[in-house]
């Protein structure tokens, strides 16, 4: 399906158009915040995304994934028709749209929920939530509910019950219909019900042809939902701390080793053959130029994250090397910025788009490796038709690698220069390449 070879933009609406951290409730659609978005199109197709992935932007409490109403542009953001101009305007580009999709909990500004705030067991939504009305929580509502991870301004939905996934499931259609969206991705989807993701796959099997659902999960055996029956891709928080880690630990072997694991030749392997979604950061951890203690390896690390097996994904404004640490508070994460900069790390990743687009053992070969020393790496992508080497030199000082590449010759999909390997292929500081090989 297209979302097998694509290239994410991840944006965070709320922050990126400057929308005030809390919904006090006014209406603010004549701000028409969300149009800002427009004077990004043309940056996002320089850079190479083919989507964009938009993080919550309906109606919510406070920072989006605490919804009051999923049938609702945030007010804080503007209206439907200017969402819609939005989303026209990408299409029109060639850029497909994913949606952030907030199924497990909502804020406690949710209608239903404030129903039962209200009415308390005379309430007609009092099972679309775990509620003990013989308890309390600091709220002191007069009863107990089950939160997300004990955040109580979190609200736990029933997802088993039919009218609570009706509800859901309806929104999704009103969704493609008004905005026409390519997918969603399922926030903390190792929390969703298995048999409620089933059941969204089936709708999205049948609401519009190759209709993806991505899902954020942490740990854990990862084929447990991504599979024929339940979500096409999921997020690769196994990989993500290896990326950065490798390059601060000078232990390139972390990473590699981890991508054996999952995509290695042996028949063992993990998720060989499947599409992981591959990113250096996101809207909840630390932005990679913050974390990495090499300002040198930053367009390495987008070079093995675009490099290895899987979907990568840019987070805007980590393309032109913006900085954010997360023990400033998600706000700094998510801030605002005034216009989208192009400057050389942006040129390097629009051109690892570029290469990978054009390649297609980039986005479906095996993976092998082929060198691997602490501080550098050459590992091999492959399919019938295609041979592609990745090579990374993490170090201030060249490097001359030695190794049977099966043919004499290639050329970088980056630069287009072409590469003898006759002799050791030679590797400067800090550099990478992406050679196809000769047929």
């Amino acid at each position: 399906m297209w979302f097998d070879d694509a290239t994410i933009y991840q944006i965070y609406p709320l922050g990126l158009c400057g929308a005030p951290l809390q919904n006090d409730g006014s209406d603010q659609t004549g701000e028409h915040r969300i149009l800002r978005v427009l004077d990004w199109v043309e940056h996002i197709k320089k850079l190479g995304a083919t989507c964009v992935l938009f993080n919550p932007l309906f109606d919510s409490d406070a920072h989006g994934y605490d919804t009051r109403d999923y049938n609702r542009v945030d007010p804080r953001l503007g209206t439907k028709e200017d969402f819609q101009a939005v989303c026209k305007a990408l299409h029109e580009a060639g850029i497909r749209v994913m949606l952030d999709g907030v199924f497990n909990h909502v804020g406690r500004g949710f209608w239903a929920f404030r129903d039962v705030q209200e009415k308390k067991w005379d309430s007609a939504y009092k099972d679309w939530f775990h509620i003990s009305f013989d308890g309390n929580t600091g709220y002191n509502d007069g009863f107990w509910y089950e939160a997300w991870e004990g955040c109580y301004e979190l609200v736990k939905l029933n997802l088993r019950n039919p009218a609570v996934k009706e509800h859901l499931f309806d929104a999704v259609r009103g969704w493609v219909r008004d905005y026409d969206i390519d997918g969603l991705r399922l926030d903390v989807a190792y929390c969703l019900d298995l048999d409620f993701l089933a059941e969204l796959r089936g709708l999205a099997n049948s609401i519009k042809p190759e209709f993806a659902l991505m899902g954020e999960t942490l740990h854990g055996d990862y084929n447990r939902m991504m599979n024929d029956s339940m979500l096409h891709s999921v997020t690769n928080y196994e990989c993500y701390k290896g990326l950065h880690s490798s390059f601060n630990s000078m232990n390139l072997f972390e990473i590699v080793h981890s991508l054996l694991r999952q995509f290695g030749p042996e028949n063992w392997t993990l998720y060989k053959g499947k599409h992981l979604l591959s990113f250096v950061d996101n809207h909840d951890v630390t932005r990679v130029a913050s974390i990495l203690q090499n300002e040198k390896h930053l367009p390495l690390i987008y070079a093995l994250c675009f490099g290895m097996p899987g979907i990568p994904c840019v987070y805007y404004g980590s393309e032109w090397g913006e900085k954010a640490n997360k023990s400033e508070g998600d706000p700094a994460l998510r801030r605002c910025f005034d216009a989208p900069v192009f400057n050389e790390l942006s040129e390097w990743i629009s051109k690892l788009a570029e290469a990978k687009k054009n390649s297609h053992a980039l986005n479906y070969g095996d993976f092998r490796s082929v060198v691997l020393t602490n501080r550098q790496c050459i590992f091999e992508r492959k399919t019938d038709g295609e041979r592609v080497l990745v090579a990374i030199n993490a170090d201030a000082a060249p490097y001359t690698a030695h190794f049977d590449a099966g043919c004499g010759t290639a050329v970088d999909l980056i630069t287009g220069e072409p590469h003898d390997f006759g002799g050791g292929s030679e590797l400067p500081p800090y550099s990478a390449y992406f050679w196809k090989m000769e047929h």
